[in-house]
């Protein structure tokens, strides 16, 4: 196992609080739907990025890395996740109704849903794979077996990721007294679903 955990875990702590798609997909499902699928869309998101670092290794990430046509085809395939959500964000908060949405939380409410989505949003993005290929294998020490090493710090990852986003939406979760203000909670859609549509053309174009 590795010998430098504490410096991984503050590693990943801190990669997962930088802003991006997951924290705009975090806030989209707690203030559409409330903690129930968002937890299950950060259950997801964890179980991706497992499953991107048993890709790594087993050397399929670095394939990915190699083949720029297999690579573009998961860059555009999360490119296009990332515009789905934005454009269902938007269109939700046109059709918001002040009277009827003012104090409870909308939209899709299916665990199993929302952990697709998540699972979906992780896999789509091909920076996750660019992380478990490149930074990864730098916290695994040259004995002990690499496979099952790689695939625990992609357990732990995750865990890491998902107790951040656990604090993260239960915050949102709590200023839902003024998110769900009419005019707070569209201008706040508004943003989420604007943030996911550029979000997306960007990984999609590969910027």
């Amino acid at each position: 196992m590795s010998t430098h955990l504490p410096l991984f875990v503050i590693t990943t702590w801190l990669l997962a609080m930088l802003p991006g798609a997951g924290q705009a997909f975090m806030i989209r499902q707690t203030l559409q739907g409330g903690l129930r699928p968002a937890r299950a869309a950060i259950t997801g998101n964890a179980t991706g990025l497992v499953l991107w670092s048993t890709a790594a290794a087993a050397g399929l990430s670095a394939v990915l890395l190699a083949n720029p046509a297999a690579y573009t085809v998961v860059r555009v395939a999360g490119g296009l996740v990332l515009i789905a959500l934005g454009v269902s964000t938007l269109r939700a908060a046109r059709r918001t109704d002040p009277e009827s949405h003012a104090n409870s939380p909308t939209g899709p409410t299916s665990w199993w849903t929302s952990y697709a989505a998540g699972l979906g949003t992780n896999l789509g993005n091909p920076k996750a794979g660019v992380f478990a290929v490149s930074v990864l294998p730098q916290f695994v020490t040259a004995h002990g077996p690499v496979l099952l090493t790689t695939i625990a710090l992609g357990v732990l990852w995750g865990l890491v990721n998902a107790c951040w986003y656990l604090l993260f939406t239960w915050a949102v979760s709590k200023g839902r007294a003024l998110v769900t203000r009419p005019s707070v909670r569209r201008w706040l859609s508004v943003v989420t679903g604007a943030v996911l549509l550029v979000l997306g053309v960007a990984v999609a174009g590969g910027v």
